[in-house]
């Protein structure tokens, strides 16, 4: 699974979780969720994991807190070397983004364009220390 499908992937999920104003702590969505395999349906071409794991501890209208696994199909964790992810804010905004981590892996960039949906778009960049 490519490091964009695993971010799109995760992203959608985002996305889905974070577009709730009423979800609270017990929203339906925390739990642990592992990948059908059978059900779901891959892109043309792309490699197929052989597992999927999401695990999500939070989801309410101010936050979002999960983790997602995805192993290679020689069951290794899949690790790109690129982020990118797009969100959906409920009015219209959207901010797309990529992040890299230096070759030292002690500094991730995530650069992206922040849209208001009305036409005006803003660059920025947030660089991050690893702790």
């Amino acid at each position: 699974m490519s490091g964009l499908r695993v971010a799109t992937l995760g992203m959608g999920l985002c996305v889905v979780l974070a577009a709730g104003s009423a979800w609270a702590d017990s929203s339906p969505f925390v739990g642990r969720w592992h990948w059908n395999r059978a059900q779901s349906t891959m892109p043309p071409g792309e490699p197929v994991p052989s597992d999927i794991t999401a695990e999500i501890s939070r989801a309410d209208s101010a936050h979002l807190k999960w983790s997602l696994t995805v192993l290679d199909p020689q069951s290794q964790p899949n690790i790109g070397s690129t982020l990118q992810g797009t969100f959906k804010g409920p009015s219209g905004e959207v901010d797309d983004l990529t992040c890299t981590v230096a070759s030292n892996q002690k500094t991730m960039t995530c650069k992206g364009v922040l849209s208001d949906g009305q036409g005006h778009t803003a660059n920025y960049a947030d660089v991050y220390d690893r702790m």
